[in-house]
């Protein structure tokens, strides 16, 4: 008796399951369209993100060199350094009164203080240095571009951003890159006032 009430509930179930795997499909197929979409721009944005995180980085070294010649009434500097493809940098404390050179620093005059750090967003891909493609205009002098893309550390002719014991700096620049986008922190006077700008490679502006 139960025989003809069987087949139909058998077909009723292979059909809701049928419309449930189409269902199932369809889904799966609007996903993958939308992470097609969302992706690139997501890795795009972290990227840039860690980016700026390791210019924020930068500019905190520079403060800390900065407090380190007022607080000690001295003049001091921060020299960044590339190891095993690893950003780090270390503070150096005038020792002879001509301010902190590379040459000092190397012979031992200007002492290091404290020890160095790493710069944790920084490395691999975030580096100091420009993205390729066409240079870009300078953030001082934007009717100018760069010349020299084998150099993004420049402070006047040094790579040592140098702070006086009256909170006065050298003007300079360091540039970083992850490989697109370009970024510069950026001391541009005698105040010690430390920024950073974004370059847009189309508009050719700093922002």
């Amino acid at each position: 008796r139960g025989r003809p009430f069987g087949r139909p509930v058998l077909v009723m179930r292979r059909h809701a399951q049928g419309m449930s795997l189409a269902e199932l499909l369809i889904c799966l197929s609007l996903l993958g369209f939308l992470a097609a979409i969302g992706v690139p721009p997501l890795l795009q944005a972290s990227a840039q993100r860690r980016l700026e995180l390791a210019a924020s980085e930068v500019r905190g070294a520079m403060y800390l060199a900065r407090s380190l010649a007022i607080r000690h009434s001295v003049n001091a500097a921060v020299k960044f350094h590339l190891d095993d493809g690893q950003l780090s940098y270390t503070l150096y404390r005038d020792g002879d009164g001509d301010g902190v050179l590379n040459a000092d620093i190397r012979s031992g005059v200007d002492p290091r203080h404290g020890p160095t750090h790493r710069l944790s967003h920084a490395g691999n891909d975030v580096r100091f240095g420009f993205p390729p493609g066409r240079a870009p205009r300078d953030p001082g002098d934007p009717r100018r571009r760069h010349d020299r893309l084998d150099d993004p550390i420049r402070f006047n002719a040094s790579d040592l951003a140098s702070f006086d014991p009256w909170g006065g700096a050298t003007p300079g620049t360091a540039y970083m890159t992850d490989g697109t986008h370009l970024l510069a922190v950026r001391i541009p006077g005698r105040s010690a006032r430390v920024k950073w700008l974004l370059y847009d490679p189309l508009t050719e502006r700093w922002n």
